[in-house]
């Protein structure tokens, strides 16, 4: 299955900002109860005369000056982690920023062409840019969670410490509507983390698509030929990743005649009912049709590491008999090589 970098894009904004249903202040803002504002100063303790008070220190109230938002301006939403989809990477969030660390100079030159091509699919231009810095123009945000249309600009850095490469985004400059405001904490975590998880997305999207091609690839050379299992009894064996083969066997076998009715990729199994092709088919490959019955009959695949097995039971959970494995052997070929 391919998907388009707008599809995942598309589905991973839908998902980070996706909320229960109600009005945008419902979805920040805890369940009416605010009473706690109106709650009496805290007064001193007075012991009674001739007792013996007891402090225990689990409940000592710290002393400093706290600073933050209360009532309705507490933001309830559970905070966004950042998706970690790109292989060896470490994500590190500090002061609401997001920092990609890599330990490789070529994963890191792949992060950072990745959130070139993200900026341009989003025709999210460059006020300022070079080999190393991306400073963006303003991008909008639409979130149900939100009374207005945010929108903010990202910096993007790439920088090497300590042997170790580095990219850096962080959210430089809000706005709420037309209105621009000072960048809070609260934003600055939220929404560098969802273009961050924008950026590992896409990244995962090229991986994706690059495994599919090397497959697409190695398909087209597997020798397949007879072997035996551990307790010797007769197996195909195809000379394949288990993951890789599995991608092409809803083409191979129904090309050969079978028609699947169950599989699970997990177990390793495949339930097809078997319907002979006509002679042009057996022309075509160059063998002897096979002598099966038009029943079910049940593949079973085994990882073998850089081999898959390929067994074969009839109806009755019989295993085929070894003539007809080897029968099998070159139509398999023949057909992995064609559906390629």
């Amino acid at each position: 299955m391919k998907l388009s970098p707008q599809l995942v894009v598309s589905s991973l904004a839908v998902f980070v900002l996706s909320a229960c249903s109600g009005s945008a202040d419902q979805r920040r803002q805890a369940d009416n109860d605010f009473d706690y504002l109106t709650t009496a100063p805290l007064e001193e303790w007075h012991s009674l005369e001739g007792s013996e008070p007891r402090v225990y220190n689990n409940y000592v109230i710290p002393k400093g000056d706290f600073t933050g938002g209360v009532g309705k301006q507490v933001d309830i939403r559970p905070p966004q982690q950042v998706l970690e989809l790109i292989p060896g990477a470490r994500i590190e969030r500090a002061n609401g920023d997001v920092t990609i660390w890599l330990l490789k100079q070529e994963d890191a030159d792949r992060v950072w062409k990745t959130a070139q091509t993200l900026l341009a699919e989003r025709d999210l231009s460059a006020r300022e840019q070079s080999d190393s810095h991306i400073e963006t123009e303003w991008t909008t945000w639409v979130s149900e969670d939100e009374d207005t249309p945010l929108s903010a600009r990202y910096e993007l850095t790439r920088f090497t410490s300590n042997g170790r490469h580095a990219i850096k985004l962080a959210l430089i400059d809000w706005r709420q509507g037309s209105q621009e405001l000072p960048v809070t904490f609260t934003n600055k975590e939220r929404y560098s983390a969802l273009m961050a998880n924008l950026l590992t997305a896409r990244y995962d999207l090229d991986i994706r698509q690059e495994a599919e091609r090397k497959a697409s690839e190695l398909i087209k050379q597997i020798p397949i030929s007879m072997g035996t299992d551990r307790s010797g009894l007769p197996i195909i064996i195809a000379r394949s990743p288990y993951d890789v083969l599995w991608a092409r066997l809803p083409k191979i076998l129904p090309a050969m005649g079978f028609k699947i009715e169950e599989r699970n990729q997990s177990q390793g199994t495949i339930k097809a009912k078997y319907f002979e092709p006509d002679d042009e088919f057996w022309q075509e490959v160059g063998v002897k049709p096979i002598a099966l019955k038009s029943v079910t009959y049940t593949f079973l695949f085994g990882d073998l590491g850089n081999r898959t097995s390929i067994n074969v039971t009839d109806s009755t959970g019989k295993p085929v008999e070894q003539e007809l494995l080897k029968d099998m052997v070159p139509v398999l070929a023949a057909m992995a090589e064609k559906h390629q």
